[in-house]
Order: C-alpha cells, then sequence, then structure tokens
C-alpha cells in the first residue's frame, strides 16, 4: 500500500505549465492562466500532503473516496455550466435575429419616409405648376364655389325657419299631450272612485236584503220579494260589477283576485265579500302600496342581496308586507340565509339530485305526479296540463324527496314548492326553500308518517285560543267545534289556498324571517278579525261550515296584520317552544299507550285463538274414539 501511495505521489509531482505556440493570449490572459494552474497545483500538493499525514490505509481510503466525491461534483458542476454556456448561446442567437429583424423593419421604414419625402416633392412641384398656369380657371371654379356656399346659406336658413315652426308645433302638441294625460288620469281616479262606491252600495244593498230575509217577521209574501231581489241580483253574477277590469281578474302571481264558491248557499256572502275586497283595492291599494314601496327602497339603495342582514328595522319591514318589485330579491336573500351552511357543502346539490330523479326511479314519483294536477288548480300558471311550471314542480319535489328520504313526498309539499316557483322564478332556489321550510323553519317530524308535530301544534293552537281569545274559545267548545278540522290544513301548507294572495304573500315574507310563530299568530289574528261574526252563529254545523271559507273574505290586510304583530302580543318564542315540547311528549305517550293496547289486544286475540283451536281438536279426538 505504501508503495502504491509513492506511486501515487510520483504522478501528482508539480508539472510546468506549457503554452502551445499556435495561442496567441494577452499578456494579463497569461498572468490570470498561471494563477490559476498555480492555485490547482497547489491544491494537488496540499492534497498529497493530507494523504501521506494520514495514519493507516483507512484514513487514506476515506480521503480518497472524499476526493473522488468532489470530482464529481465537480464534474456535475461542470456538466451544468456546459448547459447553461449552451441556453446563452441559444439566446444570444435568438437576440441576434431579434436585431436583425430589427434592422430589417428599420430599413423598411426608411425606405418608405424616403418615398414620402418623394410623392410630397412631387405633389408640392404639381401644385407650383397648377397655380403658376391656371390662375384664371381657378378664379372661375372659385366664383362657384362661393355661388354653392350661397345658396346652400338660403337652404339652411330655410330650414332652420321650418325646424322651428316644427318644434313650436311639437311645444303645443307635447302640451296638449299632456294635459290630456292629466286628464285621462284624473278621470281614470275618478272612475276607480266611482267604482268603489258603486261596489260598497252594491254590498250594502245585498247586505240589507240578507238581512231582510234573515228577519222572521216578514210575511211570506215580503219574504219572497227580498228573495226575488236577491235573485236579479245574483243573476247578473260578478261579470257587471267586480269585473269591470277584465286584465286584473288575477294578480301578477297568477292567483285569482277575486275567489270562487262553489257551495250554493254562499253565492250571496261571496258576491258582498266580493264587493268589499273589489272597494277596498280601488281605494287603498295606491295610498298603501307607495310608501311600503319608497321604504323598501331606500332600505334596500345601494345593497347587494349578499350585504343584507338581520335587524329590527328589516323585520318591521318584513312584517309590513314586500312590495312585488323586490319580493323576488328579499325572498332568495332570506332563504339563502337559511341554507348557507349546506349550500356551501353541496354547492351542486340541486344538479345532482336531479340527475339522481333521471337516473332512478325515485318511491314517491307515482303520488307526485298524481298531485301535480291538484296543485294550484286555480292560479292561471298551474291550470294548464302542459304548462311549463308543472313540470318545474315535478322537478323540485322529486330532488326533495331524495333530498329527504324520511320524508320522502307528503301532501302539501306540493303547494309550498307551487308558490316558491312563482315567486323565486328559479327550480334550484324553489327547492331550497322547501328545504328551509321543512327542515329549519318547522318543526322536525312535521311532515312524517304519523305527523305528530303537526298534531302538537294543534294543541297548542288551543292552548293559545283559550289565553288570547277566551270568549270564541268557550264559544267553540259550547258547540262542539273542533278547530283543528279547519286549521290542521292552514299550518300543514303554510295558508297556501286559504287565504287571498296578496295575504299570502304578506305571512310568507315574515314566516320566512321569523318561523312558524308568524303561523300561530295570522291563526289568532283570523279568529280575532271575525270574532264577532262567529259568536253569532249558534249552531255547529254553521259555525263549522263559515269556518270553511271565512279566511278568503278578509278585505283588510291592513287591519290583519296589526291584530297579529300587536293584538297577540306578548307571543314569546320560548313559550311557544315549550308548549310544543310537552304536548309532543304527551302525544308520543298517547301513541306508546295506543300501541301497547293494539299489542295486548293482538296477543288476547292470539290466545283466544289457539285455546278454541285446541278446544275444536280435542273434540275431534273424543269423536274419533267413539267411532
Amino acid at each position: 500500500m505504501l508503495a502504491w501511495s509513492q506511486t501515487y505521489f510520483a504522478k501528482l509531482q508539480l508539472r510546468p505549465c506549457v503554452v502551445p505556440h499556435q495561442y496567441v493570449i494577452p499578456s494579463q490572459e497569461l498572468v490570470r492562466t498561471l494563477h490559476r494552474a498555480l492555485e490547482a497545483l497547489q491544491l494537488e500538493k496540499r492534497s498529497c500532503a493530507e494523504l501521506l499525514a494520514a495514519s493507516g490505509e483507512q484514513e487514506r481510503m476515506e480521503l480518497l473516496q472524499h476526493r473522488e466525491r468532489h470530482a464529481a461534483e465537480l464534474r456535475e458542476q461542470l456538466q451544468e455550466a456546459r448547459g447553461g454556456q449552451e441556453d446563452l448561446r441559444n439566446s444570444l442567437q435568438l437576440r441576434d435575429a431579434e436585431v436583425a429583424a430589427l434592422h430589417d423593419d428599420i430599413r423598411r421604414l426608411t425606405e418608405r419616409n424616403n418615398t414620402k419625402q418623394e410623392v410630397i416633392v412631387k405633389l408640392c412641384d404639381q401644385l407650383t405648376s397648377c397655380l403658376s398656369s391656371g390662375g384664371r380657371s381657378d378664379s372661375q371654379s372659385l366664383t362657384q364655389l362661393q355661388q354653392e356656399v350661397e345658396n346652400l346659406k338660403d337652404d339652411m336658413e330655410a330650414y332652420r325657419t321650418q325646424t322651428c315652426f316644427l318644434n313650436s308645433e311639437l311645444y303645443q302638441l307635447t302640451h296638449l299631450w299632456r294635459t290630456s294625460s292629466q286628464q285621462e288620469t284624473s278621470l281614470m281616479l275618478k272612475c276607480s272612485h266611482l267604482q268603489a262606491r258603486l261596489c260598497q252600495e252594491e254590498s250594502r244593498y245585498l247586505g240589507v236584503l240578507r238581512q231582510l230575509l234573515e228577519n222572521k217577521a216578514l210575511e211570506p209574501a215580503q219574504r219572497g220579494a227580498v228573495q226575488k231581489m236577491i235573485a236579479d241580483a245574483l243573476k247578473g253574477g260578478l261579470k257587471g260589477v267586480i269585473r269591470l277590469d277584465m286584465a286584473r281578474d288575477h294578480d301578477e302571481y297568477g292567483f285569482q283576485i277575486v275567489p270562487e264558491y262553489e257551495v250554493e248557499d254562499m253565492k250571496l256572502l261571496a258576491k258582498i265579500q266580493a264587493l268589499e275586497i273589489r272597494s277596498h283595492n280601488l281605494l287603498n291599494q295606491e295610498g298603501e302600496d307607495r310608501p311600503l314601496i319608497g321604504r323598501w327602497a331606500q332600505f334596500l339603495a345601494g345593497r347587494s342581496s349578499n350585504d343584507l342582514c338581520s335587524s329590527p328595522e328589516l323585520k318591521g319591514l318584513l312584517r309590513g308586507g314586500v312590495p312585488r318589485e323586490y319580493r323576488q330579491r328579499v325572498w332568495t336573500w332570506l332563504v339563502r340565509a337559511r341554507t348557507r351552511s349546506a349550500r356551501e357543502r353541496h354547492p351542486q346539490r340541486y344538479q345532482q339530485l336531479c340527475e339522481k330523479s333521471d337516473a332512478s326511479p325515485c318511491p314517491a314519483s307515482r303520488q307526485i305526479q298524481l298531485d301535480l294536477h291538484r296543485t294550484l288548480t286555480t292560479n292561471q300558471h298551474f291550470s294548464s296540463p302542459s304548462s311549463p311550471a308543472l313540470q318545474q314542480l315535478r322537478r323540485v319535489l322529486l330532488a326533495f324527496s331524495w333530498q329527504n328520504p324520511a320524508i320522502g313526498y307528503c301532501q302539501g309539499l306540493n303547494r309550498l314548492a307551487a308558490l316558491a316557483l312563482l315567486v323565486l322564478q328559479s327550480e334550484e332556489e324553489a327547492f331550497w326553500c322547501l328545504v328551509a321550510v321543512v327542515e329549519n323553519i318547522l318543526p322536525p317530524d312535521y311532515y312524517t308518517k304519523q305527523l305528530l308535530a303537526s298534531q302538537a301544534d294543534q294543541r297548542v293552537l288551543k292552548d293559545f285560543l283559550s289565553e288570547k281569545l277566551p270568549r270564541l274559545s268557550a264559544h267553540l267548545q259550547l258547540h262542539s267545534v273542533d278547530v283543528s278540522l279547519v286549521c290542521f290544513n292552514w299550518f300543514l301548507v303554510v295558508f297556501v289556498e286559504s287565504l287571498p294572495s296578496d295575504l299570502l304573500l304578506r305571512l310568507w315574507d315574515a314566516f320566512l324571517y321569523e318561523g312558524s310563530k308568524v303561523v300561530f299568530r295570522y291563526a289568532l289574528a283570523l279568529f280575532k278579525y271575525k270574532e264577532e261574526d262567529i259568536l253569532k252563529i249558534q249552531d255547529g254545523v254553521e259555525i263549522h261550515q263559515y269556518l270553511r271559507f271565512f279566511t278568503k273574505t278578509i278585505t283588510d290586510g291592513r287591519r290583519l296584520t296589526s291584530i297579529a304583530f300587536s293584538d297577540m302580543n306578548p307571543f314569546p318564542g320560548r313559550l311557544l317552544r315549550n308548549r310544543r315540547v310537552l304536548h309532543l311528549q304527551r302525544l308520543q305517550a298517547e301513541l306508546q299507550d295506543l300501541e301497547d293496547q293494539q299489542e295486548e289486544f293482538l296477543t288476547e286475540n292470539l290466545t283466544e285463538n289457539l285455546t278454541e283451536n285446541r278446544r275444536d281438536d280435542k273434540e275431534l279426538d273424543v269423536s274419533e274414539d267413539e267411532l
């Protein structure tokens, strides 16, 4: 090993640096080259010294391995440097090409400039020759041009005079048009008031006839005369009195403004109520809507849908109702605020559920299809079997049945989704509105198979009715009238098809913001609104018939809203929640008792059957023995 080291050292002896003759190197460059060579030789010398100073073969081997690794690293660095040199060479070539292209552009621009200079010189020469040779002809052409200018000036003056005359005529016509428009507006307003007064007089007339007919002191001849007068008044129907504006048979959402009644005995009340509604709308609609629109416009000014936030001001505005111009925007915000977390987790949820509905048969699809044509049958958008709104409603209900398989589909959901479609004008937003109502606003188990939460709410309503309206509650109990037979449907569909459309939408404005206690407020307000009329009825069957349709006879929506949110106070949410929990527990206990009784009955019945079968078998055995 020592001999090998001496041989390696001999090979690393200092050697003179020989510069070939074919390279001519300046003196400074030669000095730098020699310095680099000297540094390299010194490094080799230092390495050899370290190798000789090593104490053992193992240490020398480690030094040699370290030097080899260092040499490999240097080779890699050299390779990278060569690669960088190649990149720089390519970049230089690109720059040279760009410089050559710029030189070509400069040459072309120079040639173009020289050409333009030549053209300018030629044009100057031509102009000079024309001025020197054609002085007389130019004077003639100048005279002709001046004459044409004078003619044009005359024409312009004539046109100016004509324009002034036409402007004067136009001003007079505009003034006449404005005057006639103001007169037309005044006449329309006067006509509306006259129509309203006519409706009021007709309503009073029919009311008086009805009171006369109910008077038992009338003689038969007088009663027959009154009946004939009522029949004559009803023969004309509603067309000549309340349908003066044929374009207003339905509101903006397609609901009938004046409801139709199918019960023959209610025709007189229906006509009186329709006249009152028509009169109220004509007299109060403009005066009520304009301040409301102004307040909403001021509140929403400069705000996007995402900027809306809960506040007492917004709560008060929603209780007063949202104008049609802003209802879609406000409802969209309310629905998104209720479903924000679910939508953030599943932003494409509705599209995915629709695809699932197309790919797989839904268990509730048959019932949904049956209920489609029973949905808002008096609404223009759902009355036709081929209406696109029905197909939109079908997709929304199928998507919800996949979204909430515990419910699937329950009768009543179609009306909730239909109203959401009419206002929000979007399938996806209507789907999320249905999710918000069923899963976030109303209590759990409201639409499940047993409807436990719905039944509990009816018991809570009876409690509130006895507390807020004790006289009416006692009157209903005296005549054995169960309000749940009427109110259950109110709560299940949140008054859809139970209230006129303007009142229904106003209720929903507050319902989507404040929650289900709004339903209780309006239910109690309806009974308060008609309390005196109900107290006058002394027959249970008549009371029940009256309760079936009286919600559609409400004419003063502002008064109903005031009763709901002022007269029904205080109405704490904690009290509502506690009552719900109490009645729900009682219902669950009753249901459990009923199930236990059924199981006990089945067990006893099964035991009796087994005993009888054994007795029959024993009798049969005895008879066989005797044989």
